[in-house]
């Protein structure tokens, strides 16, 4: 069983189900990539295990722990770490108090992470006093996910992280999360950018209509021939 796990997780919206019995998860130090074509329930998966969407069947373990009935912050406590796709900033605080509200769980002294997180991201450092509205939309991706490993994660969840951002701002968000992962973090990631994100990931999923459709390695799905000719563009 993995580190964390939504084991067949039936649930949606409004009574209608989007997911069907599917299952995801990951382990510490490993990416785990959840793709597919749009409507495939990737997002809908990442709530459910984030504890956003009520389960009508399965169950989410951490760690060997049931945590399917605790609320989102309740998960937070527990070493989740959530960066959704919108609205992930506060644009009219700085950079560096953006930082500060992701360490609102701690009572401890917080500058060593925050070190760290600048360390990871330069140009946050050099952007600290810069209202994060003011920032590309690849700046203000760094700022979520910085804002995410203030409160010292244990798995690092990740909606779409490259939406709407260039080819060059992609190879070096995904460059980050590789960082960030052989730290020890576990990283669990939605991504439109299919092939890119397969390119990085020790595991991966291709969800078909809330179905898992292939799971295995991101290099095994990368060299499966029906998987490159139906999600990957041959």
């Amino acid at each position: 069983m993995s580190f964390l796990i939504g084991e067949n997780m039936t649930c949606g919206y409004g009574g209608a189900d989007i997911l069907h019995s599917c299952s995801v998860g990951v382990d510490p130090g490993e990416i785990a990539v959840v793709v597919g074509p749009n409507g495939a329930g990737k997002s809908t998966a990442m709530k459910a295990m984030f504890g956003m969407l009520h389960l009508g069947e399965g169950r989410v373990m951490l760690d060997g722990t049931d945590i399917s009935q605790l609320k989102p912050q309740e998960r937070v406590l527990h070493g989740m770490g959530f960066v959704p796709q919108n609205n992930n900033v506060f644009t009219s605080m700085t950079v560096e108090e953006n930082l500060e509200m992701g360490a609102f769980i701690r009572r401890d002294d917080i500058s060593g992470t925050m070190a760290q997180v600048f360390d990871l991201f330069p140009v946050l450092k050099d952007k600290r006093r810069q209202p994060a509205g003011e920032l590309s939309g690849g700046q203000r991706q760094q700022v979520a996910v910085g804002r995410a490993l203030m409160t010292q994660p244990r798995i690092l969840m990740l909606d779409e992280p490259t939406a709407g951002v260039s080819p060059i701002v992609m190879d070096e968000l995904f460059d980050r999360i590789i960082q960030v992962a052989q730290t020890g973090i576990a990283i669990l990631m939605v991504e439109q950018n299919a092939k890119q994100a397969l390119n990085i990931a020790d595991k991966g999923f291709v969800l078909v209509q809330g179905r898992n459709a292939y799971t295995d390695t991101g290099a095994a799905l990368l060299a499966d021939p029906e998987v490159r000719r139906a999600f990957l563009g041959g």
